[in-house]
């Protein structure tokens, strides 16, 4: 070809796969427009660079740079150029094989006259599971800003997690570049967002931060939305994370999940819902945990000054059991939509349980709980934490059965847990402690008004519910429950 009639050749860039039945197809095709010369064709092939075989101007892509740049989905597929020395010059592109397609969109009219009316193309090695993240890392633009740790040669990865201090005590799963691009590409948000400050250092929290200490926990991306949620409701001035760490109570975040996204991730609202076994309880918990460790400073014997602590500063996350369209859950309870997924935030102890197997009405069963409800913090102790009620089904269907919605047990404990001052305050019944002398001539509640919280969860046999406790600095002058909708 002359150089007068390459300046006049119409410019395509054609990609390419030989696995790809389509291509194999069309081979007679690629051989007919390299060899045309009204047009100019270069070929991009994905896993062979000896394919198509006897054409010159084929580009070896198996690194999937240009066909990652291009945003190619489906091979073949064929891109007219304004220019042919710009791959960015497109001016619009067909995918598969359409013998008329083809023939009107390169205006050669016998073109794979030979061949098939119609094959649909193949994916494009860009579309493997997995490459997204591979390649943006290889060739997009730099989204990742945290600091790059090299490792020596001989250095144990898991090892070297704990050396560094970024581990709760458990092994974690070693932050890669290309774990951390996929779990950022479980949200919509962008990686360089501040979404605030994580106390005790008050440092700047990036979406990026929040993605690599969920990898370390072991989320996967499709639990990353709630791990960012639990931090935005931990870093709420309600919930007052800073002095959560700084107590020498057992309290740390309790979350409670409510609504669809319970369910689209495989969250346990079920048997055994507050113990181990399930990945996504456990690991969205953990996440939390470990951002308030390792971007906040909040570690054990520094900032954190817990006397005992409790299992839950491992993990302490878990979901409702909707199942009752007509007993509200904790979201409604706040204000939201059934509907809604919401995540709710509890600065909470261990768990108490309670036995009942005899009680077979509402009533009786109110009465049970509120005995129990009484032990929080102490049993002279009121007004000072607040409490989660955590019913398990058995016990709500007596409720249901006998007519009571949650809003009648509400009622039926706030009753209950009335009690008079000189029964309650110190030295009464020869116990130092207890309520100050100033409240003996008054009548207490064990909670303050909206201290205390009631879910739902657990398997379906065993009258067992229990009481999650809370910090002593509950309230206006401390830690409320918070919630946040994803």
């Amino acid at each position: 070809m002359n150089q007068a009639i390459a300046n006049q050749a119409t410019h395509y860039a054609l990609v390419v796969k030989k696995d790809c039945p389509t291509c194999a197809l069309i081979e007679p095709v690629i051989h007919s427009l390299a060899n045309n010369e009204t047009l100019s064709l270069k070929v991009y092939v994905q896993d062979d660079p000896s394919f198509p075989a006897d054409i010159e101007d084929v580009i070896d892509d198996s690194s999937l740079e240009y066909s990652y740049q291009q945003e190619i989905e489906v091979v073949p597929t064929l891109i007219r150029l304004s220019d042919g020395n710009d791959a960015q010059s497109e001016e619009s592109r067909i995918y598969g094989w359409d013998q008329k397609q083809w023939q009107n969109f390169t205006g050669i009219q016998e073109l794979g006259a030979e061949l098939i009316d119609f094959k649909p193309g193949c994916g494009s090695k860009t579309q493997d599971p997995g490459m997204d993240e591979v390649l943006a890392l290889r060739f997009g633009k730099q989204i990742l800003q945290a600091r790059a740790v090299e490792l020596a040669e001989a250095e144990d990865i898991m090892e070297a997690c704990f050396e560094r201090g970024w581990s709760d005590g458990l092994p974690v799963v070693p932050p890669t570049p290309l774990r951390v691009m996929r779990m950022l590409n479980g949200s919509d948000r962008d990686a360089a967002e501040i979404i605030g400050k994580v106390p005790p250092d008050n440092v700047p929290c990036s979406i990026e931060k929040i993605a690599i200490n969920a990898v370390m926990a072991g989320c996967k991306p499709e639990y990353f939305p709630m791990v960012i949620a639990s931090v935005e409701a931990a870093l709420q001035d309600r919930f007052c994370m800073h002095g959560l760490l700084c107590t020498t109570y057992f309290s740390s975040p309790v979350m409670v999940v409510s609504g669809p996204v319970a369910k689209q991730i495989g969250m346990n609202s079920g048997i055994n819902a507050l113990g181990q076994g399930n990945r996504a309880n456990a690991t969205i918990g953990r996440a939390l945990q470990l951002i308030i460790r390792n971007v906040g400073g909040g570690v054990p014997g520094g900032i954190d000054r817990a006397n005992m602590g409790n299992p839950g500063k491992y993990t302490y996350c878990f979901a409702e059991d909707e199942s009752d369209e007509n007993w509200a859950s904790l979201a409604m309870d706040r204000g939201f939509d059934r509907a809604d997924s919401v995540i709710s935030l509890f600065a909470g102890d261990g768990l108490q349980p309670i036995l009942d197997q005899q009680s077979r009405t509402p009533q009786s069963l109110a009465k049970s709980m509120a005995m129990s409800l009484r032990s929080v913090a102490h049993t002279k102790l009121f007004g000072m934490a607040d409490a989660i009620l955590v019913v398990c089904p058995e016990h709500r269907r007596v409720f249901r059965e006998g007519g009571w919605d949650k809003e009648d047990l509400r009622k039926a404990l706030y009753e209950e847990l009335m009690s008079p001052g000189t029964d309650i305050v110190r030295g009464a019944n020869d116990i130092a402690e207890g309520m100050p002398e100033k409240f003996k001539d008054k009548i207490l509640n064990k909670f303050r008004d909206d201290g205390l919280h009631i879910v739902t969860t657990g398997g379906t046999a065993g009258m067992f519910s229990a009481i999650i406790g809370g910090w002593v600095a509950s309230g206006e002058r401390g830690s409320q429950l918070v919630s946040t909708k994803l």
